[in-house]
């Protein structure tokens, strides 16, 4: 490579983690990695580092984790100190101000798992399998003060299928992710700057966080779409409903061409009705117990045919 860039790297869930690894592989010069400070996490709370941490140290690059680029000086002048040619931010979860937006000689570009403007924000994986999206993808933005705003530089496409997890598109996302960004970084080293190309108004969606609620079950929603929630949600939060006040979670289900009243049990093995059609509950989770087949589940317990889950 003719003319290697200086590059700062930021990120910080395991997404992130395979495109260090490709950025550490494309020939470029990382000089430094930026993720969120160690968090507490476990039934002891002990502070976790985050997994981008873990495998930047395990690379031996230097680690900074401010708590905030927006609210300290400090950081902000030691993030311009780095005389970057530009930063790779790929979920790292802060929000970047712009004096640091500015710093790099090439700015920041963003590494987003959707097809923007298509679920713009914090959890577009996800969204999209819950809106039964057909596919989903990754752009390279050059990030601008907005939120997921900025002009795409390139862009591909991943199938979501009737099987795609949560977790395989992601595994995937992250895949395609690193290819992209090695590629336009790859152009910009070599003085053929990918051309941007603005974001259209038109189709523009938000992808909101993820809370332990969106998991909850609505018996009265089509079998298809809580196969679904329970798709777009696994591994977290998961999907749950109540039996007997408590919180039983959901971990594979089968669609049946039955019906009932939604919540309905409809068989010794488990299958509940929906507002369309029904699922066989093949595996599930009661509060402090371990994961169990339906039928086990149904006698365990004093749960009888046409019972009503909530």
């Amino acid at each position: 490579m003719s003319n290697p860039l200086k590059i700062a790297f930021m990120g910080t869930p395991e997404f992130s983690v395979h495109i260090l690894d490709a950025l550490m592989k494309s020939g470029h010069e990382v000089v430094c990695v930026y993720c969120q400070p160690p968090r507490p996490a476990g039934r002891g709370h002990k502070l976790q580092p985050s997994p981008v941490q873990l495998r930047a140290e395990e690379l031996k690059i230097p680690v900074r984790t401010p708590l905030s680029l927006k609210k300290d000086a400090e950081a902000r002048q030691a993030f311009a100190d780095l005389n970057l040619d530009i930063a790779v931010v790929a979920a790292y979860g802060l929000i970047l101000p712009q004096a640091v937006l500015d710093a790099p000689k090439y700015g920041c570009l963003n590494i987003h798992a959707s097809l923007l403007p298509r679920w713009r924000g914090a959890a577009p994986i996800q969204r999209a399998i819950l809106a039964g999206d057909k596919e989903s993808g990754v752009c390279i933005m050059q990030m601008e003060a907005g939120l997921d705003t900025g002009p795409v530089l390139m862009r591909g496409t991943v199938p979501i299928t009737e099987t795609t997890t949560a977790a395989t598109l992601h595994d995937a996302l992250a895949v395609q992710g690193a290819e992209l960004v090695v590629k336009t970084l790859s152009l910009i080293a070599a003085g053929k700057n990918p051309a941007p190309q603005k974001q259209p108004d038109a189709g523009m969606t938000y992808a909101a966080m993820l809370t332990k609620e969106d998991g909850k079950i609505d018996w009265t929603q089509p079998a298809t779409t809580i196969e679904r929630q329970l798709r777009a949600l696994h591994p977290w939060p998961g999907v749950w409903c109540l039996h007997n006040g408590q919180r039983m979670k959901v971990l594979d289900v089968a669609i049946e061409k039955r019906q009932g009243k939604p919540g309905e049990i409809l068989d010794r093995h488990l299958v509940v009705a929906c507002g369309k059609d029904a699922l066989l509950l093949k595996k599930i989770q009661p509060q402090d117990r371990k994961p169990m087949d339906g039928i086990s589940f149904m006698n365990g317990t004093h749960l009888n045919v046409g019972d009503m889950l909530s």
